[in-house]
């Protein structure tokens, strides 16, 4: 009896929406039941709370992640008005890798129950049936149709399914226990022979536009790339176990010469002497799967991270006396291409170890044919040396401004080609996938023989003109004789203070940061929360390396490049007071509070209730505290609701102003200090072009 084939992801074309919305909610069910199988494997209830790995949370987290995940980008589309809990959908938002910004201090967690996890599950299930069913749905689906959010969760959950199965890879045995549905390749022999192949030059072109939307795609898989190609040589397997062994027997892990500074780093932290999953008992070798350890199989391919990867390539490159190394992604691309592939069929298994269509491991390296070579896609993941990069014309999908845009860092290298676990989008040839390179996922590599190609555009995301104009706004100069708005704002809210005590202060809406660092001249510790990643990204930035450096538009193409430094602003001693996180101002973890002050700054008007955050955050202030509200009261319905407005309006036949809604959501818990005043700021665009805008300043005292 063949085994049954796991949905593969739909195409977003079609002349039948009915049918489509049904292949849809296929589609969802299919991915939640394998990600629900996948955590049967889990030996008890204690296996869902010890971390596998220090730096990553325990499976609890990520048993519910995906799920929370779906209700949190549905409330931010619109398309769903109620949480169903928002205490777990806040708990369980955000720290799925290890991001500077992200704080995995165990303390700060009080995991649910996995019962309260399965039934939130079970829950949103419900819900997202409920709106498949009823959702408006017009074909082809692009970037802006609802359905966006629908698929963006499905295909989230596929990738949590590959790297929730190399968690448990990394769990001790004892919690974990062998599955049917989970079983593990049985061939293997003796490791064949490789060989280098001729791939020929040719010209690759990758990325995709807006309306070129056949599946599901990533940020960084749009904009475009095209590249001549020279020909260079490909080793025509992945490179197995045994081929490994011969650079571990060499001495390899122990010689520095095939090992970059970071790699070297990363070994004497690691202590690495063999590659992770290799299990020895000093007269024999064996290999942990998943779920278990075999007797090693040497044909199957060697499962190690980038470092170990380049470093066996420098180590052949001396024994070859050839520049043996990884290849790039534009020559995996070029493979790709002369191998002959066209993708995932939907109705058979593939001819590959892909998309489980097979074993719930790796195979070996010549079980796949495809052309001159063996898994170009499949069995592992494949290393290459490209840190990922924005293509030309990538923009942030506005629903997930984290997804890409902070691994464009020069740090996370691309894999490609997917591995036997890799579902519905990570199984399509324009995937682009990087983990950092100490990272272990289920990949390989295979390597290449040729001149070094030209490096792939810088990573960096200076360039982005919003980040830009928000870290001159922030860091830069001043224009027109209006002082900088963050410093100014947070030397007002300091005097405020008085003699308060100065003990820890709340920037939320912190955007880049400058305002954190300032308010860290007076007080003993500073966090700074925003909802965007990418500003988050700049206000690290400055705290881990005291600069920023950027681009700013002057007219047309030309541009200008700037450097700002935290000890030129006189801040280099506060940087380690400040501490930044992402999160939602209306849906906070219950870690930030005890604040003696909070400062939000051109927030109000930007969030999707902000009656909610006002009717609870005094909850976070120490009485006596205060809260320093700075908004040009902007309200627009893009951003928040129009029954969310605190004024802007006419009521009872009169104006209706913010300030006045101000006063009746704040009353009952606080009082206000002073008069409101009216603080200007000014933003550039352009050398000739500047935004020069009011925000009205209000001090509350919590009452005691």
């Amino acid at each position: 009896m063949s085994k049954p084939l796991l949905q593969r992801t739909p195409l977003l074309t079609g002349a039948d929406p009915e049918a489509k919305r049904r292949e849809i909610r296929a589609y969802f069910h299919a991915t939640l039941d394998a990600y629900e199988r996948l955590f049967d494997v889990l030996a008890d209830d204690e296996a869902y709370y010890v971390k596998p790995i220090p730096l990553r949370h325990p499976l609890i987290f990520y048993y519910g992640h995906t799920a929370v995940f779906f209700v949190n980008k549905l409330i931010l589309a619109g398309l769903l008005e109620q949480r169903i809990d928002p205490r777990l959908e806040s708990l369980l938002a955000v720290g799925v890798d290890e991001m500077s910004w992200d704080d995995l201090n165990d303390t700060h967690y009080d995991w649910p129950t996995v019962e309260a996890v399965r039934a939130y599950r079970l829950r949103m299930r419900s819900v997202v049936d409920d709106l498949i069913g009823k959702l408006p749905l017009t074909l082809p689906i692009q970037w802006e149709s609802p359905w966006w959010p629908i698929l963006m969760g499905i295909e989230h959950e596929r990738i949590h399914l590959e790297t929730s199965s190399v968690l448990i890879r990394q769990h001790q045995l004892k919690h974990v226990r062998p599955h049917p549905a989970w079983a593990p390749c049985p061939l293997r022999g003796a490791a064949p022979e490789n060989a280098l192949v001729e791939v020929p030059a040719g010209r690759v072109a990758l990325g995709k536009g807006s309306s070129d939307l056949p599946h599901y795609g990533w940020d960084n898989e749009y904009g475009r790339h095209n590249a001549d190609v020279a020909s260079f040589l490909a080793s025509r397997q992945l490179v197995s176990n045994a081929e490994f062994l011969a650079f571990v027997e060499a001495g390899g892990y122990a010689d520095e010469r095939y090992w970059d500074e970071e790699g070297q780093a990363w070994r004497r932290y690691a202590g690495a002497v063999h590659p992770s999953f290799w299990v020895s008992d000093g007269a024999s070798w064996r290999l942990r799967l998943m779920l278990e350890e075999v007797a090693m199989p040497w044909d199957w391919p060697a499962e190690v991270n980038c470092h170990e990867a380049r470093a066996y390539c420098a180590w052949q490159a001396r024994e070859l006396g050839r520049p043996v190394r990884l290849p790039s992604e534009d020559e995996w691309h070029r493979l790709h291409e002369v191998s002959g592939l066209s993708g995932v069929p939907p109705d058979r298994p593939a001819n590959a170890s892909l998309h489980l269509d097979h074993w719930a491991s790796p195979c070996p390296v010549t079980t796949f044919r495809q052309g001159d070579f063996y898994d170009v896609v499949g069995n592992v993941w494949q290393w290459t040396d490209t840190p990922i990069y924005p293509f030309e014309g990538f923009r942030v999908h506005a629903l997930y401004d984290d997804f890409s845009t902070p691994t464009f860092d020069g740090r996370h290298n691309l894999m490609l080609g997917g591995s036997w676990i890799s579902c519905g989008n990570e199984s399509l040839p324009g995937a682009r996938y990087a983990f950092r390179r100490h990272f272990f996922q289920h990949a390989g590599f295979r390597y290449v023989v040729g001149e070094r190609p030209v490096a792939a555009p810088a990573s960096r995301y200076e360039t982005d003109q919003l980040l830009s104009e928000y870290a001159e706004f922030h860091y830069g100069d001043e224009y027109f004789g209006v002082p900088n708005f963050p410093r100014a704002l947070a030397e007002h809210a300091i005097r405020a203070m008085g003699d308060r005590p100065c003990r820890r202060a709340l920037d939320l809406g912190c955007a880049a940061g400058r305002a954190t660092f300032e308010l860290a001249r007076r007080f003993d510790a500073v966090t700074g929360i925003d909802f965007s990643a990418r500003f988050i990204g700049l206000g690290v930035q400055m705290a881990a390396q005291g600069v920023l450096r950027y681009t700013l538009s002057d007219e047309g193409e030309l541009v200008s490049y700037h450097e700002r430094r935290l000890a030129d602003l006189g801040l280099e001693a506060v940087r380690g007071e400040v501490g930044f996180f992402q999160g939602d101002a209306c849906n906070l973890k219950p870690v930030f509070a005890s604040y003696d002050l909070i400062l939000a700054a051109n927030l109000i008007d930007r969030l999707y209730s902000p009656r909610k955050f006002l009717a609870g955050v005094h909850e976070r202030l120490t009485p006596g505290g205060l809260l320093v509200i700075a908004s040009p009261y902007t309200w627009l319905a893009e951003h928040t609701a129009r029954e969310e407005w605190l004024g802007g309006y006419k009521k009872d036949g009169e104006s209706y102003t913010t300030l006045d809604g101000l006063k009746a959501a704040l009353g009952t818990h606080f009082r206000p200090i002073g008069e409101p005043m009216d603080m200007p700021f000014v933003i550039r665009e352009t050398r000739r072009k500047f935004q020069h805008t009011l925000s009205e300043v209000t001090v509350w005292e919590r009452r005691a």
